[in-house]
């Protein structure tokens, strides 16, 4: 079984109708995240809208939040997000907000509730950059988009 890490969550005024991001099923890898819109909010074709989900989090020193695009809203609908994957540092304190587009042809409505995106909590290596004047050979060197066929 995963690792278990306890993060404390902030539901927001207002908002204790809407569900705390949560697996819908055993094997999930993401919690799914509500709109915490009023009422309804219109997303037409092109646009992008950030959508509140009506919580805060605080995700412990070493961990990221990604929030994640839900793929039966882009196969069905062509909604996905201007920033997929989204990041949540572990010092962000405000309110998580979905930044959803519209890549569809009709507009979509998002009604309070809605399951928006995906939220996963990843582990954050640290870098300590180690200046040097080449790189060890690879076979594949500095070929770069399509370098290794189709």
């Amino acid at each position: 079984m995963a690792e278990r890490i306890r993060i404390r969550i902030r539901r927001l005024p207002g908002n204790e109708d809407i569900p705390l991001p949560r697996y819908m099923t055993a094997r999930s890898s993401g919690m799914d995240i509500h709109a915490a819109v009023e009422g309804e909010t219109v997303l037409p074709p092109g646009e992008i809208k950030a959508i509140p989900s009506g919580f805060a989090v605080s995700i412990p020193e070493g961990y990221e939040a990604q929030i994640r695009p839900r793929s039966g809203l882009a196969v069905k609908s062509g909604i996905t997000l201007i920033n997929a994957p989204g990041t949540v540092d572990a010092d962000f304190r405000g309110e998580i907000r979905i930044l959803l587009i519209n890549l569809g042809r009709e507009p979509h409505i998002v009604r309070r509730g809605d399951r928006i995106a995906q939220m996963i909590i990843q582990p954050v290596c640290r870098v300590k950059w180690e200046e040097v004047e080449s790189l060890d050979p690879t076979r594949r060197g500095e070929g770069g988009f399509g370098h290794t066929g189709s």
